[in-house]
């Protein structure tokens, strides 16, 4: 701490310049948990045992650096195993605990499985929705002990629109969802049929939009993510028709292979990932960490390259979250300084001394400010910083937002290589704050949120007031004309 003038300041650097003095913070390194970003837990990974089942049900793992999405991947047949009859507190229950902490969940129902024979549930097929049994990797085979519907038969589609539409009753447009998956076609959700029930491409391509329609009917308000499957699990052709159809509706992304292979097919879909980081946000999903370690498929250095070069706003935890963490901290820190977005204050400036009355008419003051981010993805909603000013008991004296300057369109870069930006903020007091101001010595904080200032977004600075503010240090505020 030091006394700079009327500043008191808790940084790493501090500059004199004309009237005031220029504050230049040190990103703390700590993993940020925001909206549209971070550490998804499969609580449910198809299987409900996997992995959830592990936590105590007071643990909605806080403990789990930059960890915000609880995800929720289960078969139809568990949450309507009777027509109309719904079982929401399978995904009610992990829910209202990420939410209680300040997360977010997101979803996956699967029509497919490897493990269970009827993940669309039976009465769909007793309605009459036609049906193939299939037998894992040779395909159809009237004896198998597996079913998957006819993805486009009419019947299964009635069924599963009138299930969505319930579902989205429920969870539609609410802040508490980060994204659902398309996930109701093909094997786990992913969008293929290769190991199941063998549907040919071309029947596909048709089958697939269908499914993509309806979602975009039922939830309307919220962020939709489709595999990267779904054009073919290893087609790198660069000929992508459903996922072009599917970006073009607002539909973001998702890579399922993370992992899966061994290197160097550690991925398949990089160029994917390429066509929609820039507008829309991209999933990552590792193999099964405790088989992918076990094949000799698991890096610490391909799962951080993984982030970088495909641009991830959202990484997986698949397996048992301790032992993940305990066995790859580096890689889990090393991923969180650069996972999704990172609004760094590289410098701001201001007056030592502020003069606000009736006096004044409407002239401003200026803040000059530089910002950058420094993750590998753009923020997708918008982002406003903002300079809060406080009294000595935390009392809000003004709040003064900087809705000309969207941090949303900030560049990404290589690491440590992030193109900052500069602005000139003209902050206007006036005449107008005078009636209720305070004078004297007060406190000033910096925040990203919305456009009347409401903080939405985590800072990597020190010295916060528990609501997303950020101290920076003080200024005078004095009541008359400039003198």
């Amino acid at each position: 701490m030091m006394k700079v003038g009327f500043f008191l300041v808790a940084v790493t650097a501090v500059a004199f310049v004309a009237r005031g003095a220029t504050v230049r913070p040190a990103d703390d390194g700590r993993a940020l948990v925001n909206p549209g970003m971070g550490w998804t837990m499969h609580y449910y990974s198809n299987m409900p045992l996997n992995y959830g089942s592990s936590l105590e049900p007071g643990d909605a793992m806080a403990w789990f650096p930059g960890c915000s999405v609880c995800y929720l991947r289960i078969p139809w047949a568990y949450l309507e195993p009777e027509e109309g009859k719904y079982n929401w507190s399978a995904l009610d229950t992990p829910a209202q605990r990420w939410i209680e902490r300040g997360g977010q969940i997101a979803f996956r129902v699967t029509c497919s499985e490897s493990w269970l024979e009827h993940a669309t549930p039976k009465w769909v097929f007793d309605a009459g929705a036609k049906g193939v049994r299939w037998t894992w990797r040779k395909g159809p085979d009237e004896k198998g002990k597996l079913v998957d519907p006819d993805f486009a038969d009419p019947v299964f589609l009635a069924k599963l629109e009138n299930f969505l539409k319930a579902f989205a009753r429920r969870y539609d447009g609410r802040p508490e969802v980060a994204f659902m998956d398309i996930g109701t076609y093909g094997l786990w959700g992913e969008g293929h049929t290769i190991m199941s029930s063998k549907v040919p491409q071309e029947k596909m391509n048709i089958d697939v939009k269908k499914h993509i329609d309806l979602h975009l009917k039922c939830f309307p308000n919220t962020q939709l993510v489709i595999s990267d499957d779904v054009s073919g699990p290893w087609d790198q052709s660069g000929n992508y028709p459903l996922l072009d159809y599917a970006r073009s509706k607002g539909v973001a992304w998702r890579d399922d292979s993370v992992l899966v292979a061994n290197p160097p097919k550690s991925w398949f879909h990089a160029d994917q990932a390429e066509r929609y980081w820039r507008t829309l946000p991209v999933v990552l999903e590792h193999e099964h960490y405790v088989g992918s370690v076990k094949r000799g498929a698991w890096s610490q250095d391909l799962l951080v390259k993984s982030v970088e070069e495909m641009h991830a706003s959202y990484m997986s935890i698949h397996g048992p979250a301790r032992r993940l963490l305990d066995e790859n901290r580096d890689a889990i820190d090393r991923i969180n300084r650069r996972l999704g977005y990172r609004f760094q204050l590289r410098e701001a400036t201001w007056p030592d001394v502020v003069y606000v009355g009736p006096d004044m008419g409407e002239r401003p003051f200026e803040v000059r400010w530089t910002w950058a981010n420094a993750g590998v993805a753009p923020c997708y909603a918008d982002a406003f910083p903002c300079l809060t000013v406080k009294d000595a008991k935390g009392g809000i004296l003004a709040v003064l937002a900087d809705d000309a300057f969207n941090l949303r369109e900030l560049k990404v870069g290589a690491p440590g290589a992030a193109p900052a930006v500069a602005r000139v903020f003209p902050c206007l007091l006036g005449r107008w704050g005078a009636p209720t101001f305070r004078y004297g010595e007060l406190d000033v904080y910096v925040s990203v949120g919305k456009a009347d200032g409401t903080p939405v977004y985590e800072l990597p600075l020190p010295d916060g007031d528990g609501h997303r503010r950020y101290r920076l240090g003080k200024v005078r505020f004095e009541k008359g004309a400039a003198r």
